[in-house]
């Protein structure tokens, strides 16, 4: 057991397990994990001590489709269940992976994922402002047999797509499992956990229960690392650092940000809030809360980013 260690969370998008345009087969998710712990290899096997996060976007989403497409034989599970489910899978996946991987290459580490719960505020205001899309694309006359059925609330796609269910995307407040992964950190074990942002949980008359809504991954991580005070919050995208101006002739990369640099490229709009504006937001409540660094960057670039030779760092 070592306490000295450098303690890293480092953020996996959910896309890096399973590609936007797989099919899904459990060959193309092991291909897809098998190719992310060759990837994370060099940092994995160095002395830190590691957490690993994921997302669950696409497997989740996958899931709700198979809900709907048996309702008529199986009942569906709710939204928490579907978290838990893709929690499981997506960490056996992973953490399969990264064993093999460590096995090929002679690394005698231990790795174990672990079931995580994330309270949530009954009251938050995002329960009366449902924003995150999830499963199907159904028509119109799906929508109002469905609403005939459930009380559900949908939005229209703005690319004619059809409509999609809308949730709940509540703040995280605490990682309910904060001391188990912290002691087995303390053990050495490489840990998984908060995939997919956590199962979103309440407590009421001294009881866990279950919420119908989802947790930004990246959130939930940022909370995971000011929970145990980790040394580094990483969050891996596809791209190398953020920008402002992205993709446009006027683009700037953004290598060294302070926090005051970062909340006003936050506040004037530069990251969007489907893609790398819950990055920034993660990253900035990590290093108010703990005044350590966060780093942003893609996987191919992580070990440089390490070194402060790629991404973008946000620190005091």
């Amino acid at each position: 057991m070592d306490s000295t260690k450098e303690l890293l969370v480092i953020a996996l998008g959910g896309n890096a397990l399973l590609n936007s345009k797989s099919k899904g087969t459990i060959e193309e998710r092991e291909a897809a994990a098998d190719e992310t712990a060759a990837q994370l290899l060099n940092v994995l096997a160095s002395d830190y001590s590691i957490i690993l996060t994921h997302g669950n976007g696409p497997q989740v989403g996958n899931l709700l489709i198979q809900n709907d497409e048996a309702i008529a034989k199986v009942p569906a599970m709710p939204l928490d269940v579907c978290v838990a489910e893709t929690q499981g899978e997506i960490g056996f996946i992973l953490q399969k992976a990264i064993q093999n991987t460590f096995q090929k290459n002679d690394i005698k580490k231990n790795i174990l994922t672990i079931l995580t719960q994330v309270l949530v505020n009954e009251n938050d205001p995002a329960f009366s402002n449902l924003s995150k899309p999830v499963g199907p694309y159904y028509s119109l006359e799906q929508t109002k047999k469905i609403l005939d059925e459930k009380d559900w609330k949908f939005r229209e796609d703005p690319g004619g797509k059809g409509y999609r269910r809308v949730v709940a995307s509540p703040k995280p407040i605490k990682i309910l499992q904060d001391k188990i992964i912290n002691d087995l950190i303390l053990s050495d074990y490489i840990v998984i956990a908060v995939g997919g942002g956590g199962i979103p949980v309440w407590i009421k008359d001294n009881e866990i229960r279950g919420m119908e809504a989802v947790i930004d991954k990246d959130l939930a991580s940022s909370q995971l690392a000011i929970d145990l005070k980790a040394d580094e919050l990483i969050i891996l995208t596809n791209v190398e650092c953020c920008y402002i101006n992205f993709k446009k002739p006027n683009q700037i990369s953004l290598r060294d940000l302070n926090l005051d640099e970062a909340q006003t490229y936050y506040d004037q709009g530069h990251f969007s809030a489907g893609s790398m504006g819950p990055k920034v937001l993660a990253a900035l409540d990590f290093v108010t809360n703990t005044g350590n660094k966060a780093i942003i960057t893609s996987i191919e670039k992580l070990s440089d980013a390490l070194k402060g030779n790629a991404g973008t760092i946000i620190h005091q």
